[in-house]
Order: C-alpha cells, then sequence, then structure tokens
C-alpha cells in the first residue's frame, strides 16, 4: 500500500524535468508531492516554480544547487529521488540518494559506462533501496502490441531481429547542438539514444546480448565534415547570429519561451549552450552506426542508426521459427505507414505491425497512435509511476536497474568495440555477479 503522498525531488530541471514535474503538479497532485528542485542553475529552478505558480496554482518548492545535493535531501525528506541531469552525472544522484534512503526514478539512460553501472548495482544491494528506469518506448501501443505477440506465440521463438533506425537533419541534429555531442556527457547515441531500442529488442525477445561488434564513425556534423562538402560556417551558435539567419539547422532560443527561460536566460549561471552550430569542431558522438549482436538466447541483432537522414522512421523485422513480424514507420512514433500484404496484394496502411505466419496468410494489427506524449508512451509510462492503482503490469513494462544495465551494457560495448576494432563480450567489461543479474 502506498503512503497517502509520495514526497518527490527532482535533480536536473532542463527540459525533460518538466514531464514529471507537470505530472506530479497535475494529474497526481492527490498522491504525489513534489518537495524539492536541485540543479546547477537557480535560474532553471526558478523559472520551473514560476510555471508550478501559473500553470497549477501551486507554491514554490525549496531550491537547492547541486552541491547541495545532500543537504536537500535531509532537509525536504523526499521518498523518490527523479534524476533528470546529464547522463554522465546520473550514477552520482541514483548512488547519494539511495545511500540517504531514497527510493529513485531515473531518466533513461541508467548510466553511461560500464564502471557506473557496477557502482550503482552494488549500491543497490548495498541499501535495498529500488531503482526505476524511465523507458518511455516500452509504454507506446506499437512496442506493447508487439511484446504481446511474441509473447502469445505469434512467431515462435525469436532467431533474428533487423532494427534500423534513422533520425531527420531536425531531430537527429539537435543531439549535436547539445551536451549529447561530447561523447564523454552523453555515451554518444549508442548509450544515450540506442538504449531505447536496445531495451525494446531485450524486452520484446525476453533476453539479454552476450556478444557484440560495431562500426561508428562522424561522418555527417562536425567542422572537418562541413569542409570536406566546401561548407564553412563563421558562427559557433545560432541564437543571435545574422549569418546564421538561413541555415537550416539553426535554433534559436529566443524564439522559444521554454527554451529562453530554461536555457537562454540561464547561460550565465548554467554555462550551457544549448544551441551550437552543429558543425563545429568538438563533436565526439558518432552520427553514423552499425552494431551487431548475439543474445543469451541465441538471437542475433543486426543495428543501424543515422542521425541526418532526409526523413525520420524505423524498419523493424523479428524472425521467429514460426514465423516474422515487421513494422515500419515514418515521423516520431506519429504517422505510420506499412506495406501490409493480403493474399497476394500488397497495399498502403496507416496499420504499422504486419504478421506473416511460417504457413499462413500474412495479417496486419491495427494500432491506435495518439499524437500525445511519444505517441501515447509518456502519459502512459507516468500513470503506471504515479498513480495509487496503476494498471496490472501484464507485459512487465515497468523498467527495473536490471533492465537499465542491460541496454546500456549493449550500447557500452559497442562502443568498446569501436574503439578497439574487436568483438567485446559484455561479461569481460562487468563483474560476473552483475551479468548474471541482467
Amino acid at each position: 500500500m502506498k503512503p497517502e503522498k509520495i514526497r518527490y525531488a527532482i535533480v536536473g530541471t532542463g527540459e525533460r524535468a518538466g514531464v514529471f514535474i507537470d505530472a506530479i503538479s497535475g494529474k497526481f497532485s492527490d498522491s504525489s508531492e513534489l518537495v524539492a528542485f536541485c540543479d546547477i542553475s537557480q535560474t532553471r529552478m526558478d523559472w520551473y516554480n514560476q510555471r508550478l505558480q501559473q500553470k497549477f496554482d501551486k507554491a514554490a518548492v525549496p531550491t537547492w544547487l547541486a552541491k547541495d545535493f545532500e543537504d536537500m535531501i535531509f532537509t525536504s525528506k523526499p521518498d523518490t529521488v527523479i534524476v533528470t541531469t546529464i547522463d554522465s552525472t546520473h550514477h552520482i544522484y541514483i548512488i547519494r540518494a539511495m545511500e540517504l534512503g531514497c527510493d529513485v526514478i531515473s531518466e533513461k539512460p541508467m548510466t553511461t559506462d560500464e564502471t557506473r553501472a557496477a557502482a550503482i548495482f552494488e549500491a543497490i544491494d548495498r541499501t535495498g533501496r529500488n531503482l526505476q528506469v524511465a523507458f518511455n518506448y516500452r509504454f507506446s501501443p506499437l512496442a506493447s502490441k508487439v511484446r504481446e505477440l511474441i509473447r502469445d506465440g505469434a512467431i515462435g521463438q525469436p532467431l533474428h531481429v533487423a532494427f534500423n533506425w534513422t533520425l531527420d537533419t531536425a531531430h537527429g541534429a539537435d543531439y549535436f547542438r547539445r551536451w549529447h555531442r561530447e561523447k564523454e556527457n552523453s555515451g554518444g547515441l549508442l548509450v544515450h539514444k540506442a538504449t531505447h531500442h536496445f531495451d525494446l529488442v531485450n524486452w520484446w525477445i525476453d533476453s539479454t546480448p552476450c556478444d557484440v561488434f560495431a562500426m561508428g564513425d562522424v561522418r555527417f556534423y562536425g567542422k572537418s565534415n562541413a569542409e570536406a562538402r566546401g561548407e564553412t560556417y563563421s558562427y559557433e551558435r545560432y541564437t543571435g547570429e545574422k549569418h546564421a539567419e538561413d541555415d537550416p539547422f539553426a535554433l534559436r532560443l529566443d524564439e522559444r519561451e521554454e527554451f529562453r527561460g530554461l536555457y537562454l536566460d540561464a547561460e550565465e549561471d548554467s554555462g550551457y549552450i544549448r544551441d551550437r552550430n552543429v558543425f563545429g569542431d568538438d563533436i565526439t558522438t558518432e552520427d553514423t552506426l552499425s552494431v551487431t549482436a548475439r543474445y543469451h538466447c541465441g538471437a542475433l541483432l543486426t543495428y543501424s542508426l543515422v542521425a541526418y537522414s532526409p526523413s525520420e522512421g524505423c524498419r523493424i523485422a523479428i524472425t521467429g521459427d514460426k514465423g516474422r513480424i515487421e513494422i515500419g514507420f515514418e515521423g516520431r512514433l506519429g504517422k505510420t505507414f506499412v506495406a501490409c500484404r493480403n493474399g497476394n496484394d500488397s497495399v498502403e496502411s496507416k496499420t504499422p505491425i504486419q504478421v506473416q505466419p511460417m504457413f499462413g496468410e500474412a495479417y496486419c494489427v491495427e494500432i491506435p497512435h495518439p499524437a500525445n506524449g511519444h505517441g501515447g508512451s509518456d502519459p502512459a509510462m507516468l500513470e503506471r509511476i504515479f498513480s495509487q492503482s496503476p494498471p496490472q503490469d501484464d507485459l512487465c513494462q515497468n523498467a527495473t536497474h536490471h533492465d537499465g544495465g542491460a541496454s546500456i551494457l549493449m550500447g557500452v560495448a559497442a562502443n568498446r568495440s569501436i574503439e578497439t576494432g574487436a568483438l567485446v563480450k559484455i561479461e569481460d567489461l562487468i563483474p560476473l555477479q552483475v551479468t548474471a543479474k541482467i
């Protein structure tokens, strides 16, 4: 039985924190209470407090600078700490919060490398606290239906997964304007972005990876790539730059109230520039990636990710010993298309999942696509996290630290493979007692 109101503190008050702040202060305010903000920027925390007052008619919550994180916990006494800082600092707040008696909800990825993952596992064992990782993709109608179909034997035992994802020059470029462009902050796209995809595969086929080989490079973004194409840029950022007026990659922080309040106005106390030129000379995160992996169940994965496509979408095929599931969509989990074969006919449909039995006619599965919150996945995830009477977890959507570890270790192993040119065994990256748990 949950207590009447669970007390939450949020560390890291960038844009993503707003999803949790709105949930606690709005729909789930009868069972949840926001008791503190913690961040390196007072400006950002003040912006959210003003929003609490204006949007929800709530009183401002106490604010604490990141250096005073422990004092924040001692004083505000949260039951749960929500961590939405940059990826490379997740482990700091996860571990210390648990040591001080709190449970934790972490934005994905759980962390960025194997050493930090092992430290998180050790802290959980030592403190007995709970860590939940916010994998919202698990809650999308599309991903949930794939899980259900495989669970119910539609294709038998999964043997091979082909997973190809393309980010367009609006979505993909944004990772190269932000702190994600420096791999030391994010673990690169194989950790920050692909953790979603690897988690889906792990969840769908109910297994975890053991052997990983990868290749990747910075092929499109960055100064040297631009110069090789005959392009030159005189500006380091976009906002206020006259020469960037016609740049299709430009992001102007002064044109959106949220960006102005959380980033442009906060530059002085945060030191963070949110709109850097994607063709700067300090980019270390790869934009072109290919991964192959073997799972403990014997299944093989081929995975690719590019971050500069003219259009966004994915093509996924999961082949088992009794059939095959094919998924295809365009857009950011919104507008969807797939060729669905009915008998000998091929038609375009807004149904994104096709099931092809080994011996039988193919059929399509109708899936709704809500327009809000990452295709409906955010609201469903928040309901599971904050509701006093959450829906039953029949599909095992709630992601634990075991799931968080399994997904990031695929990316970590892939990064190590890119560095060394060799196949990497995950059991060689992290202690066996931890590997056994994932």
